[in-house]
């Protein structure tokens, strides 16, 4: 099938996690016989520091307006079986109305459902949701699943919402020899958000306060200069994608801490999770709702909600550290790689055209030909 993607930027990972995940979707979908074509608007926060280029097994189209790019979307969405519009795209509205125009399938994909529902809880515009809110779309996938998939029928209108959850590249992310720059007792990555800066001074600060003999490590983008740094607190600013497994493998134990709207909501994984574990990096995370049914806690992940319980897991034994890394890397690579995210979009929307045969299915030579029947529906 061909699917054409109007999202926020794959072109550049900085500060930018939609770019990481779209590119292993995108490997993956093309290695199983469809094309991508995503359209991305050409800003200079991105573009100066871009890191992909061409799209493998697809097409990457940068515009600098959308009248310019309007006709060239026109004609790829004419061939397309599906057309996608994400959270956070800056031509949101004119791209839904394209789609919509189009006779594709039509699919929001909302990569960042806790921020959309907090915001709408505040009672604050979502730039990414227009007039009509989701009524018009045929299916609408989340980053995050739990209650908010009934919040965004009951609030957005959602005809369907379903989960499509955060996955890894394995071969990005694996295990690699550690690098003596990136060493530490406890790593950090992410880029700063204010909404999680209470618990990366809980989780990370604080320890490195009270343990000054130990070395951390934080890398992101964003971090404003007034940061409570402290002196055993290395910081790079930032890392291309292909630095995070050295990054990781350096780490005796790395940090996730969620947002605040993304733990309140609850189901919603840190692509940061995935990556870790995929490169055989022990864990520790925050605690929120639903955790449990991507990594065991104890078993594949440790948790913590204090200073004192991350101390106590920096004290854990390196043995028994790397036993919970490689169960965690072995959940990782049978449950939430891109190649089975890839594979559960493939029939989430197969299944969706079976309740929408009129509007699909009309271009399936815009694919490669796949070889299975089933995937020919579209």
């Amino acid at each position: 099938m061909k699917i054409v993607v109007f999202g926020l930027a794959i072109s550049s990972s900085w500060g930018n996690g939609h770019a990481t995940l779209w590119r292993g979707l995108c490997r993956a979908l093309a290695a199983r016989g469809h094309v991508v074509v995503f359209f991305e608007r050409d800003v200079p926060y991105y573009a100066a520091h871009r890191d992909l280029w061409t799209l493998p097994g697809g097409r990457l189209h940068l515009y600098q307006t959308w009248d310019d790019v309007r006709e060239l979307a026109t004609e790829e969405l004419a061939t397309a079986d599906v057309g996608i519009v994400t959270s956070f795209c800056p031509d949101v509205i004119a791209a839904e109305d394209l789609v919509l125009e189009s006779g594709a399938l039509t699919v929001f994909y909302d990569l960042d459902t806790p921020i959309t529902l907090d915001r709408l809880a505040r009672g604050e515009a979502v730039a990414y949701i227009g007039p009509h809110g989701l009524t018009r779309y045929d299916l609408v996938l989340s980053y995050t699943g739990g209650t908010s998939l009934d919040r965004l029928r009951d609030q957005l209108g959602a005809r369907r919402a379903v989960p499509l959850y955060g996955s890894v590249d394995p071969s990005v992310h694996q295990p690699v020899a550690p690098v003596a720059d990136y060493y530490a007792d406890l790593s950090y990555l992410g880029t700063y958000s204010a909404d999680r800066q209470d618990g990366v001074e809980r989780l990370f600060l604080e320890p490195a306060r009270r343990l000054a003999d130990r070395r951390f490590v934080l890398a992101g983008s964003q971090y404003p200069q007034e940061f409570p740094w402290t002196p055993n607190v290395l910081y790079k600013r930032h890392l291309s994608p292909d630095q995070h497994p050295a990054f990781y493998c350096s780490s005796r134990l790395t940090l996730n801490v969620t947002r605040r709207p993304m733990a309140e909501t609850g189901f919603c994984p840190s692509g940061r999770l995935f990556e870790a574990a995929a490169c055989g990096a022990p864990i520790l995370s925050d605690s929120w709702p639903g955790l449990e049914q991507f990594f065991e806690p104890g078993r594949e992940i440790l948790v913590a909600s204090s200073t004192l319980e991350a101390m106590a897991a920096l004290r854990r034994p390196d043995e028994e550290l790397r036993e919970m890394a490689q169960q965690a890397r072995r959940r990782t690579l049978a449950e939430h790689t891109s190649e089975r995210r890839a594979a559960e979009l493939e029939e989430i929307l197969i299944m969706q055209s079976s309740g929408s045969s009129d509007r699909v299915g009309h271009h399936s030579s815009g694919g490669r030909g796949h070889a299975d029947p089933a995937a020919r529906v579209l």
